[in-house]
């Protein structure tokens, strides 16, 4: 989970790519921000059943099941990811599963989870509807739904756009959301939209994210516009 996910060679993302920003200080700052406001908007975890969507190397799902989730289930479409997320659970096998799956046809009975989570997914995804109503679809009744995108209206996007412009393919496939915009989908998914939050105000750099870290929380209160990261709450009635 990252709000800045560098790109490799070929355009795509790997394990190694998610290590070596989480090392970087701006990385650092950036995920765990990240990480706080989704794990708020998900509400106590103890006893519920959590399905990460898109879930990379694990290391969001690894959280919730630090939080005492019942049990954590993670699905991502790239096999690296799965083989890297894997390699956590050998501590805790059968409190943690990981799989194959595409967020727009999730391999999973309806109504399954208590919480589903999906951070940066549905930014590179071409049908997006279609994924929030998978989601919506494995949610039991009265339960929570995070989605996490990226933000239209910060200087993050534009940097990724002049990045685009200039050939990065990782960034040509990014479709940057906004506040409206992820209400509207939950809501056309039959959910009920509780919250809407904003993380990472400040530019991409490292002492720009120090310097503003303690009034990351408080401007995401306010408003989300300017914030490179938007993440909503949603739930299905019961």
């Amino acid at each position: 989970m990252a709000t800045t996910r560098p790109s490799s060679r070929a355009g795509e993302v790997g394990p190694d790519i998610y290590a070596e920003w989480r090392a970087s200080t701006l990385g650092a700052i950036t995920e765990l921000l990240e990480q706080e406001l989704v794990l708020d908007l998900a509400g106590p975890l103890f006893g519920k059943s959590v399905l990460d969507v898109g879930c990379g190397d694990g290391t969001l799902a690894a959280e919730f099941h630090r939080k005492r989730a019942s049990f954590v289930v993670g699905c991502d479409p790239d096999p690296r990811m799965i083989t890297k997320a894997t390699a956590r659970t050998i501590a805790e096998p059968d409190a943690m599963r990981y799989l194959l799956g595409r967020a727009e046809h999730l391999p999973f009975g309806d109504q399954s989870f208590d919480v589903v989570t999906a951070v940066t997914v549905l930014c590179f995804l071409e049908q997006r509807s279609r994924a929030v109503e998978e989601m919506a679809r494995v949610l039991k009744p009265g339960g929570r739904l995070v989605i996490g995108g990226l933000g239209r209206f910060s200087t993050w996007a534009a940097s990724r756009r002049i990045r685009a412009w200039l050939g990065n393919e990782f960034w040509r496939r990014a479709r940057f959301t906004t506040a409206h915009e992820l209400r509207t989908a939950a809501i056309a998914a039959g959910l009920h939209v509780d919250r809407l939050r904003g993380a990472v105000y400040y530019p991409h750099c490292a002492l720009a994210a120090r310097t503003m870290k303690p009034l990351d929380p408080l401007l995401g209160s306010v408003t989300t516009f300017g914030a490179a990261f938007i993440a909503m709450l949603a739930t299905r009635k019961a």
